[in-house]
């Protein structure tokens, strides 16, 4: 007799299912990447520009100039402030997949444990049916013997 655990397909679907939400997560992971680089790229040109602006404040610059850097400054907060909100969107975005991704495990992980108790009683079973078949060979050598 083989083993057949009758939840198998039902197993195999939730197998899909959590790895198809590993790849959702995995791509949420590599947006929130992305998009944390930028900002970190952003910040980092903001915060060069302003050293810059320091440096030429004190050899002394043209109020045009001034302008010119305040303005570029002001565009790159308003980029910055918006790169602030997807990052803020991809992180919750990417904890949202992550517990998706936590449930679909425990729902595998369910299924595989009532696998392996099933596997158990199906082999627990096979034992003792073999146990009762040498019985039964050994009551007839033993009758066979008598005669």
């Amino acid at each position: 007799m083989q083993y057949q655990f009758k939840f198998n397909k039902i197993l195999k679907i939730k197998e899909r299912e959590k790895e198809q939400v590993f790849d959702v997560y995995n791509q949420a992971v590599k947006r929130f990447e992305e998009t944390a680089k930028k900002l970190y790229d952003l910040l980092k040109k903001k915060e060069d520009l302003e050293e810059y602006q320091q440096s030429r404040l004190a050899e002394g610059l043209p109020v045009q100039e001034i302008r010119h850097h305040q303005h570029f400054v002001h565009s790159l907060e308003k980029t910055i402030d918006h790169y602030l909100k997807m990052v803020a969107n991809a992180r919750n975005q990417m904890n949202f997949q992550k517990e998706k991704l936590m449930e679909k495990n425990i729902e595998v992980k369910k299924y595989e444990k009532m696998q392996e108790k099933d596997l158990a009683v199906f082999l627990e079973s096979m034992k003792q049916a073999e146990g009762r078949q040498m019985d039964d060979i050994s009551i007839q050598l033993y009758m066979n013997r008598g005669n």
